[in-house]
């Protein structure tokens, strides 16, 4: 009986009971005979399992439902750039294309929710981002604390997921990029233009200042 088997038999049994993240599982006796495999293939399955984090092993008090996370695909995504940094960009290149694609692509749902509430929280950031760009210092915590305002709102916690990976896998390989780096000054007028827009209330022009927002990057991988 091979891995897959085993794996998918596991998830079957989680889904089928309805079992939610923190839920214990059986013991491995148990499991054993309710999927009908050996100790050793089903020691196996888990750790792959859990690996991923559909399974939770705490040793010494059992098994349980794991709260699943984009880890694997945040570690995948890590090395996949790290090679392309060595060859050709293109992996990263395409990171940049998805997170571009997903937040010029949110560019109408964030207008609308922001139109019905302030943005001072938003006007904080981006004078805080103002006071490091004048000393010449980059701002990465104020950065990131800014487009996570943006997306909070709309409820979707597979968007901040998404884009926290996103973000923390360019921030590894940002400084190794080729070409000038953008200044502090620079980024600090791109968040400056899309808070401008955001108040304006137009979709298009936040939208397009969204784009504009990757040009720094876009233009150290010479596209």
């Amino acid at each position: 009986m091979n891995q897959s088997f085993i794996r998918d038999q596991m998830k079957s049994f989680i889904l089928e009971r309805g079992l939610k993240a923190g839920d214990p599982l059986p013991n491995e006796q148990d499991l054993m005979v309710q999927l009908g495999v050996g100790r050793h293939p089903l020691r196996e399955a888990m750790k792959a399992l859990q690996a991923v984090g559909i399974i939770e092993i705490r040793h010494g008090h059992g098994t349980y439902v794991g709260q699943v996370t984009l880890q694997s695909l945040e570690d995948g995504l890590a090395f996949r750039m790290s090679q392309s940094m060595a060859g050709d960009l293109r992996d990263v290149r395409n990171v940049l294309e998805v997170r571009q694609a997903l937040e010029v692509g949110l560019a109408s749902e964030v207008v609308t929710h922001f139109s019905t509430t302030g943005v001072s929280h938003l006007e904080a950031l981006v004078s805080a981002m103002e006071s490091k760009a004048a000393l010449g210092e980059y701002f990465p915590t104020e950065d990131w604390a800014f487009h996570e305002a943006l997306y909070k709102p709309l409820g979707n916690a597979l968007i901040l997921d998404l884009l926290s990976v996103f973000w923390r896998t360019f921030a590894d390989v940002d400084t190794r990029l080729p070409g000038p780096r953008y200044t502090p000054v620079d980024a600090a007028s791109w968040h400056r233009s899309l808070l401008t827009t955001l108040k304006s209330g137009n979709p298009t022009n936040f939208a397009a200042s969204m784009k504009a927002h990757f040009v720094g990057i876009n233009t150290r991988l010479g596209e």
